[in-house]
């Protein structure tokens, strides 16, 4: 337990220090100074920067997973999953916004980046929650279109060069949420019964 406790503090300075003084300034020294203990402790329990960067990065995926893809009562009716959805999304872009720098770093190469666990499992929880409040939708395709719109690199892009505060950004997700599942018309798109050009 006092391992796993000394564990937990390490991780927690990790975060606050990428927080507060960036990316670059995350060292084995920086956090040692951070959490109060000697700079040995730091390498014997992560060998190196990267390992801690990588115990960071789970550290953070872990708790979000608790609290967002471990809920052991989905939802059971179509204002729910409207609901859950919405939470899902906001609860994202406010993680990705505390760690923007950590997130873009870690980014797969692109070949890899519909592969990785953590992403598969969010389209997973997305689709079905899309499925049960769209039920006309294509829920496994907007799926990845809704996970798009929560690319760490987009919403980096919005808000560092399109300075695009936090509330807007969050706004455009209930509003995507909102039209896909609010009495969206059926579509067939593979018999050309989208929109004619006349």
């Amino acid at each position: 337990m006092d391992a796993a406790r000394n564990h937990a503090r390490l991780l927690d300075a990790a975060a606050r220090t990428v927080r507060e003084q960036g990316l670059k300034h995350l060292t084995m020294e920086a956090v040692a100074t951070a959490a109060g203990v000697g700079k040995g402790t730091v390498f014997r329990r992560f060998g190196d920067r990267a390992g801690l960067l990588q115990a960071l990065l789970q550290h953070s995926e872990d708790t979000f997973r608790a609290a967002h893809l471990s809920d052991p009562a989905p939802a059971d009716s179509r204002d729910e999953a409207i609901e859950q959805l919405c939470a899902f999304g906001v609860a994202a872009i406010r993680r990705y916004a505390q760690e923007f720098e950590l997130q873009t770093a870690a980014e797969p190469a692109p070949d890899q980046r519909y592969r990785r666990g953590p992403r598969r499992s969010y389209h997973e929880r997305v689709s079905v929650l899309l499925a049960l409040a769209a039920p006309q939708a294509d829920a496994e395709l907007l799926g990845h279109a809704l996970l798009g719109y929560l690319d760490p690199a987009l919403l980096r892009h919005l808000s560092d060069q399109c300075h695009l505060p936090l509330r807007p950004l969050e706004g455009g997700w209930l509003e995507l949420v909102t039209r896909l599942t609010r009495g969206a018309p059926t579509t067939d798109w593979g018999n050309g019964a989208a929109g004619s050009s006349s």
